[in-house]
């Protein structure tokens, strides 16, 4: 942003943080707002003429950040995500302790499967750590989704989704994470990040899959700063810049269509000799000149101290390294499942993908459904199939236990 464009107020349009890029807690501000697709505005007071003082002259001559300033002329400086969530209106602790069926994750899987349950008249609670709607609401059209014949936004497919869980009476709690599910006779005991802990006799787990990272020399360091794995989060960022989108499958060519929008430059970097994008991805990529297609190409090394310089990348044919400039990454390699708060307890497959047997893991009365579970596949209107045939599996479980 220029000087001209920015004007500092203390009651801004639209919720804006006052960071620095290399500050730990704007970052986590930033992911916040990103993983629940708040609207935000960030200013680098080290880049801005006047970002520092400012700060400083509303924080008593001391430079604390971030300082987030709300439209209603709230102010939060050095908030936690609980505090955020506060702010915001989100609903983090539940009503009561005992539930019918308790679902971890708010995406598609999730949030089918509590509202059939509801209709079902069983109580459910939904517990979701980021945005409802998960990958899908990310996603900039979904295009590919019954019923929708001109598509829909991934922010208004996951609305309508959460609006039609209320409607039947699911609970949901947001910006809260499970970090760990314990048994006691026939109930399981779900705790959350914040000390609370709900009852229920069944869980589903529908935590979904997370991208993969490159797995190079300075990813860490950059991520959130230059290196994003959501294009509608952070596209905006780049505004007339170049930036590189890896990964040659679906994802990788819608995003980096997507962010034509925004940039004056996106290439994508293939790790292999062809894309395994579908023929019409490959047909729109191929018609816009402002995208390239970089085949056979690997990254070995990103460049840079708290800000991409550069990366080093490997032509897998010829074996020859090169240095390439660009202002963003935006990585779409595939996906990871969210195992991490029971893989020791679960049977997973090689992937480390939750097996099931009529969507019931190896435990009794936990069930998985969507990204998270091996053999699904990875499509938000599959995800939503299973999380109504999960809730119905879930249903006749409670019976035979008498719940």
């Amino acid at each position: 942003m220029t000087t001209k464009e920015f004007s500092f107020t203390l009651q801004p349009q639209t919720i804006t943080v006052y960071g620095t890029s290399w500050c730990p807690d704007c970052q986590r501000a930033k992911k916040f707002f990103a993983e629940h697709r708040i609207p935000y505005e960030n200013v680098d007071i080290d880049s801005v003429p006047g970002g520092i003082a400012f700060v400083e002259g509303i924080n008593k001559g001391m430079r604390i950040i971030p300082t987030i300033i709300f439209p209603d002329g709230g102010m939060l400086v050095e908030p936690s995500n609980s505090q955020l969530a506060e702010k915001l209106g989100l609903q983090t602790k539940a009503q009561r302790e005992y539930y019918d069926v308790i679902i971890i994750g708010g995406g598609p899987a999730g949030l089918t499967a509590s509202f059939y349950l509801a209709r079902e008249g069983l109580d459910a609670l939904v517990i979701e750590k980021a945005g409802l709607g998960g990958q899908a609401g990310i996603t900039q059209v979904l295009d590919n989704f019954p019923g929708f014949d001109e598509g829909i936004s991934g922010a208004e497919f996951s609305d309508r989704l959460s609006r039609q869980a209320r409607k039947f009476g699911v609970e949901i709690l947001q910006a809260q994470e499970v970090t760990e599910i314990k048994q006691d006779g026939e109930y399981h005991i779900v705790h959350t990040s914040s000390g609370d802990h709900y009852h229920s006799k069944a869980v589903l787990l529908a935590t979904g899959a997370r991208y993969r990272r490159l797995g190079v020399p300075g990813e860490d360091e950059l991520i959130g700063i230059n290196v994003h794995f959501c294009a509608t989060c952070d596209g905006a960022f780049y505004k007339e810049k170049k930036v590189l989108v890896v990964g040659g499958g679906n994802s990788g060519f819608e995003e980096g269509l997507f962010l034509t929008k925004f940039a004056s430059q996106v290439d994508i970097l293939v790790n292999s000799q062809e894309p395994k994008a579908s023929r019409i991805l490959q047909d729109k990529v191929a018609e816009k000149d402002t995208m390239n297609v970089l085949l056979n190409q690997k990254i070995i090394e990103l460049k840079g101290a708290n800000r991409l310089d550069s990366l080093l990348v490997e032509d897998k044919t010829t074996g020859e390294t090169r240095e390439l400039k660009y202002d963003g990454i935006f990585v779409f390699i595939g996906l990871t499942p969210n195992n991490d708060l029971i893989k020791y307890k679960l049977e997973l497959d090689n992937a480390g993908f939750l097996k099931t047997h009529h969507l019931m893991t190896s435990i009794p009365g936990i069930f998985a459904a969507g990204d998270v579970r091996a053999g699904a596949t990875r499509q938000a209107a599959s995800a939503a199939g299973e999380g109504a045939s999960a809730a119905l599996a879930i249903r006749e479980y409670l019976k035979t236990i008498g719940g």
